[in-house]
């Protein structure tokens, strides 16, 4: 079993992964919390919080990347995606 610290360094090294396509568009990613379920919170900042494009933007980057990288954590949620217009 991983302890809370390993799980956020595991999760980090996976974000650094996807991190430079998020800078180079002035974005990032922060972990918000991990829940005791392994649920991983997470907070679009700078150009993401706002982005119309963050919900691809996670599902495709973000997500995939936790879940390849990270396979204890059993759900991701960012707090601040907004929603897709239509």
């Amino acid at each position: 079993m991983n302890t809370l610290e390993e799980l956020t360094q595991k999760i980090e090294t996976s974000l650094n992964s996807i991190r430079p396509y998020l800078e180079a568009d002035g974005g990032n990613v922060k972990v918000n919390e991990i829940t005791p379920e392994h649920i991983v919170k997470l907070e679009f900042v700078g150009a993401c919080g706002n982005c119309r494009m963050s919900t691809m933007t996670f599902k495709a980057g973000v997500e995939a990347a936790i879940k390849r990288d990270v396979p204890e954590i059993k759900g991701i949620e960012v707090i601040n995606l907004t929603p897709i217009a239509n």
